[in-house]
């Protein structure tokens, strides 16, 4: 199976789990009166609209490069990341919003055992479905479908904590423990959502990569003997794809076919070492950089 066709095949599975979610918890949480339930229905909802973001990302991220985009399309991903983490914290304003507005107004909870069995479904498919998309994503390296995992593993906390809740408020009858949930839900998820923000951006903005990941490159290169020394290396991402380019300083008495045939052997190096790698090499005499 290709590298794409795993990334959407996740990603599907992810739509149609949310889909049935956010019908589910939102039916059972309005009929309960919980706001609680009706926070985690509103959060699979921003999953949903995520796990749609991730499907179309990884869709066009791995289209190659075409006449208008040189580069290929790798940013689609970070894109939707970043679009998916607005969606996370806009949900935990309206969240916290809601949960304020039921303290202050107050209302009944009945059917509780209905909220309860939807918070164990919930977090039980959560579960399998993230761990799905946890796994394709380090395999692909895909921040589109890393940042549908968190959400999902970051519903399946949450779902808990609300099924928790709730069994306290069946017994003690506190309806105020729906509240804090609904609250303490969304100041969890808008960190979340800008933790992700702050991973997904930064490719947008062409920051260089890892740090240890400009060190093993470096160290590629200063273990060639051959090859004088390096500099001007510069590093990006654009979704999985990295771009590497870098100077190389040869010997003056050595033939440009010999330099030429070093520095692609360089190329070949870093890109056995991470996938989805393209390299530029410059090579230049080490006179030149003297001067």
């Amino acid at each position: 199976m290709s590298q794409t066709s795993l990334k959407m095949g996740v990603a599907k599975l992810s739509v149609i789990s949310n889909t049935i979610l956010v019908g589910s918890k939102l039916a059972i949480g309005f009929v309960t009166g919980s706001v609680s339930i009706i926070a985690e229905g509103i959060h699979s909802g921003i999953d949903l609209v995520a796990a749609l973001i991730a499907y179309f990302a990884v869709r066009v991220a791995d289209r190659p490069p075409d006449e208008t985009h040189a580069y290929g399309h790798g940013k689609y991903e970070n894109i939707s990341g970043t679009v998916e983490a607005l969606l996370i914290i806009l949900a935990a304003v309206y969240i916290a919003y809601e949960a304020i507005q039921k303290y202050l107004h107050g209302g009944e909870l009945v059917n509780l055992n209905l909220g309860i069995a939807i918070m164990v479904v919930s977090a039980v498919l959560n579960w399998i479905v993230s761990a799905n998309l946890f796994k394709v994503a380090k395999q692909t390296d895909s921040i589109a479908l890393e940042a549908d995992a968190h959400h999902l593993r970051l519903d399946v906390y949450t779902s808990l904590g609300v099924f928790a809740g709730l069994i306290v408020v069946k017994i003690t009858h506190l309806v105020i423990v729906d509240q804090i949930l609904a609250f303490a839900v969304a100041l969890w998820i808008g960190w979340v959502g800008i933790q992700i923000s702050m991973k997904a951006v930064g490719p947008l903005l062409d920051q260089q990569l890892p740090l240890d990941e400009i060190e093993r490159i470096a160290t590629i290169i200063d273990s060639d003997e051959r090859i004088v020394a390096h500099h001007k290396l510069r590093t990006r991402k654009s979704g999985a794809h990295r771009h590497v380019d870098v100077h190389l300083l040869m010997p003056v008495d050595m033939t440009l076919t010999a330099a030429h045939a070093i520095a692609e052997e360089i190329e070949d190096q870093i890109r056995e070492e991470f996938a989805f790698t393209t390299v530029v090499t410059h090579v230049e005499p080490e006179d030149d950089h003297q001067l």
